[in-house]
């Protein structure tokens, strides 16, 4: 089995720092650059890419809900045309500053509110979709496995990634637990990889539901916001590839 290792990056913004990016990026395969809505900035979307290409890792955008004061992780009330703008245009600021840095765009992966309730809501997973396709059909659209923003790319003609989470519990209808909710982040390191490696291997996962649950996935997020972000990917990595899963980044490019 081969999967994506995928970080959320570049989620500083002016004077105010977030996450150890330069600490991640020797571990994981893909990132996922903040476009500004719920962090970043244009010179930290300059810096992040220069970084990912550096460490040939592969570039994606992460567009958000815009929620600068609260990181793109509130509910907001958004219909489907204004959901298809914000992706269009946060979408299309990364990938200008990909090509001014002579590559290019991989995937998107919705960020925060965004990406949960595009996981249940067909018509803003759709909205979604189209975005990603009307910039780029060769992009990757990544949501939550087996959910409705993965089934929304399927129907759009792009090429979909299944995501897991090693350090969010879920509940058992493969949601994930609400931040806030008891036992929803997984802090320990070592329950973490554990986690990630069953669902590497095909083993199921405990809920918050006190269930199992198998997880089927093209790739596993890494949280680039935790404390000991650069310390938890290498123990990720390391332990999938220990467990003889490959490690590479989404897909082959349809550019090639």
């Amino acid at each position: 089995m081969t999967l994506d290792l995928n970080c959320d990056l570049g989620e500083s913004f002016g004077a105010w720092r977030m996450g150890d990016d330069l600490g991640v990026l020797p571990y994981v395969t893909s990132a996922n650059v903040a476009c500004g809505f719920h962090a970043g900035d244009p010179a930290t979307m300059r810096a992040t890419v220069a970084a990912a290409v550096t460490h040939g890792v592969a570039i994606g955008a992460h567009p958000s809900l815009p929620d600068l004061q609260g990181f793109g992780r509130r509910e907001m009330r958004i219909g489907a045309e204004e959901a298809y703008a914000i992706v269009v245009y946060q979408v299309g600021a990364l990938a200008a500053f990909a090509r001014a840095a002579g590559t290019h765009l991989v995937h998107v992966k919705p960020h925060g509110a965004l990406y949960n309730m595009a996981a249940r809501d067909r018509t803003l997973a759709d909205a979604i979709a189209a975005a990603v396709r009307d910039v780029d059909a060769r992009l990757v659209l990544v949501g939550l496995a087996a959910s409705e923003l993965t089934s929304a790319g399927v129907r759009a003609g792009l090429r979909v990634a299944h995501e897991a989470f090693a350090d969010r519990r879920y509940r058992a209808d493969g949601s994930l637990a609400a931040r806030g909710t008891p036992g929803a982040v997984i802090d320990d390191v070592d329950d973490a990889v554990a986690q990630a490696l069953a669902i590497a291997t095909g083993r199921p996962v405990a809920t918050v539901d006190g269930t199992l649950l198998t997880v089927v996935a093209d790739t596993l997020c890494v949280h680039g916001d935790r404390a000991d972000a650069a310390t938890f990917a290498r123990a990720l990595r390391e332990g999938i590839v220990a467990a003889g899963v490959s490690v590479a980044p989404l897909g082959v490019d349809a550019r090639a």
